[in-house]
């Protein structure tokens, strides 16, 4: 049994973790129950760079029971529960390569550590597990991938632009179960869970700025309005921008929101969204925090070259004192502040990404054959089936269409 985690005596604690996350899971378990009499996956190896949390405990457990064998590494230095990584390797078998707090070396061993035994099926969450496979591991076998995540999807997109891409990939970020619910329901509550957790600040009455207004931008602005929060968005893409305006939030540039906000929130995929030009405009209190996949949006590094002094005053926050005496505080080191300060987004909405995940896997296994070297969106009956499962664990029914509707819907002959 190959692994390397924190420390396996915190496996206890982990699987009650991992039994909570699974209570409020019911769509998952409804296809684990599935997969555990078919077996789909066996024979399978999976290679899956992810947060290793409780609810991707769930998905790595209903991995196994379809048969297949899983080594899994973390997708973020800072996002792993190191009790949920014990509890998979001694509870579950499975090859865990990942703790909180692992530096960039140590974080690019582990998912060295999970492609060498030569996967059949890999799985991830940004990117960079297919990015190394790509840059350093092209003789590898491999049937095809899933990409849990908007950044991820970007970075495959231009592999397969470029004609490099080595394999299909499905993207999970696409389905309309994915995005409209786990971007927008689950960022906007975990980010905001992360925010307080890091500073147990008021959010009421004071000015929020949301950088971007893609679905992970527009649940985080519309859960801070509903604290009591002033909401500005920033934008650079004037639809985004005119909808923002529309759903009534204030848009402006960066340079004259670095002026009024109290808290920002990026949330764009890009690099330097809030940079040195802005540092210096904040007020003095400001708080900085990230929620795109990549420590990036924020320029860190910068902020550390200007600031005069900084030091931790809290779990998670850093205070930077610049030289005209004003106090900036940044959150989580700039990393996904929903995973690194919290817990990541509620079971409920994994349970609908996860169950993407698992079927996803099972179509790439069942569909070897006849799929291209491409990014495909997740077939539309699996998103279907998705949303099926999770009204039905909820215990929620809705009407289906009679068959005289079903012809009509059918013809174009019928007017005024």
């Amino acid at each position: 049994m190959e692994y390397n985690v924190k420390d396996l005596s915190l496996a206890e604690q982990g699987r009650k973790q991992i039994e909570w996350a699974e209570m409020h899971m019911p769509a998952l378990m409804s296809i684990r129950k599935e997969f555990a009499e078919s077996k789909p996956l066996k024979g399978i190896r999976i290679a899956a760079v992810l947060h290793v949390t409780k609810e991707t405990a769930a998905l790595m457990r209903t991995l196994k029971e379809a048969g297949a064998e899983i080594w899994l590494a973390g997708s973020n230095p800072l996002s792993t529960q190191d009790d949920v990584a014990a509890s998979l390797v001694k509870h579950d078998g499975i090859h865990v390569f990942a703790w909180k707090g692992e530096n960039e070396k140590e974080y690019y061993d582990n998912i060295e550590a999970i492609i060498k035994p030569e996967p059949n099926v890999v799985m991830d969450d940004g990117a960079d597990l297919h990015a190394v496979i790509h840059e350093k591991h092209r003789d590898l076998k491999i049937l095809g991938g899933t990409e849990e995540t908007t950044t991820g999807v970007v970075r495959l997109k231009a592999m397969e632009e470029q004609g490099v891409l080595l394999y299909p990939v499905i993207a999970v970020n696409n389905a309309f179960t994915k995005y409209l619910f786990d971007n927008r329901f689950g960022t906007g509550q975990s980010a905001i869970d992360g925010l307080l957790r890091a500073t147990n600040v008021l959010i009421a009455g004071k000015v929020a700025v949301v950088a971007g207004y893609g679905w992970v931008g527009r649940g985080i602005a519309s859960r801070l309005r509903g604290m009591g929060a002033r909401v500005i968005v920033v934008e650079v893409s004037s639809l985004r921008a005119l909808e923002a305006l529309m759903d009534g939030f204030d848009v402006m540039p960066m340079k004259e929101a670095a002026k009024v906000g109290d808290i920002f929130i990026t949330a764009t995929g890009n690099i330097n969204v809030i940079s040195r030009e802005h540092f210096p405009l904040m007020k003095n209190g400001a708080i900085l925090a990230n929620a795109g996949h990549f420590n990036v949006e924020i320029d860190v590094k910068g902020l550390k070259e200007m600031a005069v002094s900084y030091r931790t005053i809290r779990p998670y926050t850093e205070e930077y004192t610049l030289s005209n005496g004003n106090k900036l505080y940044l959150l989580a080191e700039g990393r996904l502040v929903n995973l690194a300060a919290a817990e990541g987004h509620p079971s409920e909405v994994m349970d609908l990404s996860f169950s993407n995940q698992a079927l996803s896997v099972k179509y790439i296994v069942e569909n070897r054959s006849k799929l291209e070297r491409k990014v495909y969106n997740v077939p539309s009956e699996i998103d279907e089936r998705v949303a099926y499962l999770k009204l039905k664990g909820m215990g929620i029914e809705i009407d289906s269409m009679t068959e005289e509707q079903k012809e009509y819907a059918k013809q174009w002959k019928y007017g005024t």
